[in-house]
């Protein structure tokens, strides 16, 4: 082989290597995604049981155990997938929304009325901002 030879493999394996590297990032971040979705979507069946045994949602925003707490496993489960668990409550209606990973301007977001829409807007304290929602 001679030195040019060489050089021109060389490039070629940089170039697919490259397109490679790309695309399994794209994939990794579609995985974050879907993680972050899948942990807002527990909230769901987490929060009808904290209505079911409290009769309101006061209190499921700061609980750790099943709700959005900070320290809880669903925001720690979202915060390992590059996410950020927003969550807001009143007495009757809570909502929850992350930041996703493939497109940093879209929020996935779940309230009590078991909405799962992409929204530009974050779910705020007041649950009065998701348009079908609290």
């Amino acid at each position: 082989f001679t030195i040019i030879e060489l050089i021109v493999v060389i490039a070629i394996i940089a170039v697919l290597a490259t397109i490679v590297l790309v695309n399994v990032t794209g994939y990794i971040n579609k995985g974050k995604d879907a993680a972050i979705k899948g942990n807002l979507s527990s909230l769901l069946t987490n929060s009808a049981v904290w209505l079911d045994t409290n009769a309101v949602y006061t209190g499921f925003k700061a609980n750790t155990a099943t709700g959005c707490g900070v320290a809880g496993p669903i925001a720690l489960a979202i915060t390992a997938a590059g996410g950020t668990l927003v969550c807001g409550e009143t007495a009757t209606a809570w909502c929850g929304c992350s930041v996703e990973k493939v497109d940093s301007a879209k929020f996935y977001c779940v309230d009590s009325t078991g909405a799962k829409i992409e929204s530009a807007t974050n779910c705020t304290t007041s649950c009065t901002d998701l348009s079908p929602g609290c």
